[in-house]
């Protein structure tokens, strides 16, 4: 017998976790501080997760999910919360993941954000990007940062997503939220159609392809301020791939728009704490005369080195940097700030790891 998928969603919520995994041949599996864990429920068949995951889908989306056998949705439970799921198929069977959206929408402080994020979002224009892996925490660090704008500025502001995840409520500003495949055909498309709906702040939820990236560019060069994510682990690294997505003829001038257009690069990663909980490292990068020079100039990968000499009041911050923050203060062990470093050997001469 099928187990009560809305009851589940409940009690996933109830423990705090972030993610749901339904796989036939396992009990269903929650995600806590970044861990997987088995839920003490029976072992699912394909049929039980067909007969659970079914249950909340329109005629629509199973037609969609049987032509295309990957979907992804929004789902919204009265008194439960709200959800990004994605259904595709594994050895024939059905299988499911759902990712938990808070409905309150933190705040930079909530979240102890740097102090630079709040200067970054009254720029009147240019690109924010905010990276990193599946679930390190971009959705909840740029929802915060367009409700600090929503609090504080009087803006029309366009999200483009798939699916919509944080939905705002209109304060100073006015949300025109889309979602690609039932209002709008895609990101490239309403990129095109969003310069003639007198937007100020437009925020791209994933910029997946060439088409999405270039429009996100030229919007930032045409006097918009632009938020969008990549799956980057560095700043740096995202300028790279940014530019390999182009040809190389291209590859020059994308150079140019980026030196131009890049306000800063927020690539981060989550990390549990020693003592239970999760904490953000941010590394950051802000474009200033020098750094526009190595992007226009190609020479990318001195803007490490960049970072760490132009900090002043800048707010720039190397990953390393945080991470060693991290260890001192006991936050986070070095163990795991070593796992998760993007520069293990700097990292373990700064914290004498043995």
């Amino acid at each position: 017998m099928a187990i009560d998928i809305k009851k589940l969603l409940q009690s996933v919520v109830a423990h705090g976790a972030s993610d749901l995994h339904l796989v036939s041949r396992s009990e269903p599996q929650i995600r806590i501080d970044g861990t997987l864990k088995a839920v003490n429920l029976p072992v699912l068949t394909g049929e039980d997760i067909e007969e659970m995951t079914y249950a909340l889908l329109t005629e629509k989306q199973k037609k969609v999910f049987e032509e295309e056998l990957e979907l992804d949705f929004a789902l919204l439970l009265p008194n439960v919360g709200r959800f990004r799921a994605n259904y595709y198929r594994t050895m024939g069977d059905i299988a499911a993941a759902f990712r938990i959206i808070p409905t309150a929408i933190p705040s930079l402080d909530d979240l102890d954000a740097p102090a630079i994020y709040k200067q970054l979002v009254k720029r009147e224009k240019g690109l924010v990007l905010v990276t990193g892996p599946t679930g390190s925490g971009k959705s909840t660090t740029l929802a915060a940062m367009l409700n600090e704008i929503n609090l504080t500025e009087h803006k029309h502001i366009i999200t483009v997503e798939d699916p919509v995840e944080f939905i705002h409520q209109n304060k100073k500003c006015v949300f025109s939220h889309r979602e690609t495949g039932s209002d709008t055909r895609g990101f490239a498309t309403a990129l095109k159609y969003a310069m003639r709906q007198d937007p100020d702040i437009i925020f791209i939820g994933e910029m997946r392809d060439k088409e999405t990236i270039e429009a996100a560019l030229t919007a930032a060069e045409t006097g918009h301020l632009v938020f969008g994510t990549l799956h980057t682990n560095s700043a740096p690294g995202t300028i790279n791939r940014i530019i390999d997505v182009f040809s190389g003829d291209e590859q020059g001038q994308i150079r140019a728009m980026i030196s131009t257009s890049l306000v800063a690069v927020i690539a981060q990663v989550l990390l549990p704490k020693a003592k239970g909980g999760r904490v953000a490292a941010p590394e950051i990068m802000v474009t200033n005369h020098a750094i526009a020079n190595l992007i226009r100039e190609d020479k990318v990968h001195q803007l490490y080195s960049q970072m760490q000499l132009g900090q002043g009041d800048t707010g720039m911050q190397t990953q390393t940097q945080v991470l060693e923050k991290l260890v001192r203060n006991g936050i986070v062990t070095k163990e795991i700030a070593m796992q998760y470093a993007n520069k293990p050997d700097e990292l373990k001469l700064k914290i004498n790891f043995r």
